[in-house]
């Protein structure tokens, strides 16, 4: 028996045991045993298995692992941080990096007196940003988009449309009422028209949505969506939260998917710690406003939110994307996948969506490109999509002949 399979066998007698069954429902959907793969270790955007294979990563830690791993200057940052200070004290004490790194996410914000809220996962952020807008607008509701995804702590995962699935089974403790609109594609008029319809009953106090759907497949929408989104947030007495968790910080080659849009509410994450565990809600002065009415009795805070060593993380990587030519390497990259024979493959920069007939088209592709050693995920509302998130500082050779690979491999 190969290390992998020892070690998952292992695993899988004690973990929780939905992913052992996600994994077997997967192999008998798509008639293909799902890869076992076991990461020993990574160096940039190679990765090797206890077995010593080594693999093409195409997926950078879901997106998170934006200089790819192991990044020397940044475990630089992270090492110097921890060798001085373990913990601090969140939202009591807190640290001089901390404040640095609060002040530079204000500063994304192109309005005065932002504040900020920082979390250790995208989740965090979405929860933040969602306590957020009932605290300022007084209402519960939520309108949210099919196919997005926002996490699946309590707080966001009433809004997550990709799967029903994920949702229902928890649907009594979850916050509401979440009114989904259809994500546009192509044609806006049926997305406006169901937001609209949404909104009328005057109970909505959140629109959340994603720039690009992320794990809903690399769909970038029209680009009036955002715009005419921020209208009608405004004209309903609503906030527009922008969860720019996976897209933001470089991924789509822009610092943030949604500019020229101001949300009322920013939300960041993954690329933001460089694949440590950080992320952050930011918002307008008057929203926030809405922590400070109780005199600090409502908070929204944990122990490891701030972190000093993800905070360092989280400032060493806005400070590169500020002196780097990252976003231009990004677009760059990004034009390196557009040619005629991928003219179906969806995305911006390097989020890239790769869509097949259905999910056992795409189990079996990501099984097949598995054994040719390269990493990919699957994605989309049902499943269709192999999703590609590489690093920024992938070698472009590599890229190249990693994306020959997933193109032989779906060619239809």
């Amino acid at each position: 028996m190969s290390a992998a399979r020892e070690l998952l066998a292992r695993l899988e007698a004690v973990e929780c045991p939905a992913f052992g069954a996600r994994r077997d429902a997967r192999s008998q959907r798509s008639g293909s045993t799902m890869p076992r793969i076991v990461y020993a270790r990574a160096e940039g955007s190679v990765v090797t298995d206890v077995d010593g294979a080594e693999y093409i990563d195409l997926v950078s830690g879901f997106g998170a692992v934006a200089f790819g791993h192991r990044f020397a200057p940044l475990e630089a940052a992270v090492d110097d941080a921890r060798s001085r200070l373990t913990l601090a004290l969140g939202d009591v004490y807190a640290s001089p990096e901390k404040v640095e790194l609060c002040e530079r996410l204000a500063a994304l914000l192109p309005e005065p007196g932002a504040r900020v809220l920082l979390g250790s996962s995208g989740a965090d952020a979405l929860t933040a940003a969602l306590k957020t807008c009932l605290l300022a607008t007084g209402k519960p509701g939520v309108v949210a988009f099919e196919g997005a995804y926002h996490g699946l702590a309590h707080g966001p995962l009433a809004a997550c449309g990709l799967s029903a699935a994920f949702r229902e089974p928890f649907a009594a403790h979850l916050l509401g009422p979440v009114r989904f609109a259809p994500y546009p594609h192509e044609s806006l008029g049926p997305t406006l028209e169901a937001v609209a319809a949404a909104l009328a009953p005057g109970d909505v106090g959140a629109i959340l949505v994603e720039p690009l759907l992320g794990r809903g497949g690399a769909v970038a929408p029209p680009a009036d969506f955002l715009p005419a989104l921020r209208e009608l947030a405004d004209r309903h007495g609503a906030l527009l939260v922008i969860d720019e968790v996976w897209t933001g910080l470089g991924r789509t080659g822009a610092l943030l998917a949604s500019t020229p849009v101001v949300p009322d509410l920013l939300c960041l994450g993954k690329a933001l710690g460089g694949g440590y565990p950080i992320s952050a809600c930011i918002g307008r002065a008057e929203p926030m406003h809405a922590w400070a009415t109780h005199g600090g009795s409502f908070v929204h805070t944990a122990t490891h939110f701030g972190a000093p060593f993800a905070v360092a993380a989280a400032n060493f990587v806005l400070a590169e994307l500020e002196r780097g030519d990252w976003l231009a390497r990004v677009t760059r990259l990004g034009e390196r996948w557009r040619t005629p024979a991928r003219s179906h493959w969806t995305g911006r920069g390097l989020m890239i969506g790769v869509p097949l007939a259905d999910a056992p088209s795409a189990l079996r592709a990501m099984s097949r490109l598995a054994a040719r050693g390269v990493i990919v995920l699957t994605g989309g509302v049902h499943g269709n999509v192999l999703t590609l998130s590489p690093a920024y500082t992938i070698d472009e050779a590599l890229l190249d002949g990693a994306l020959a690979l997933v193109e032989e491999e779906t060619r239809g």
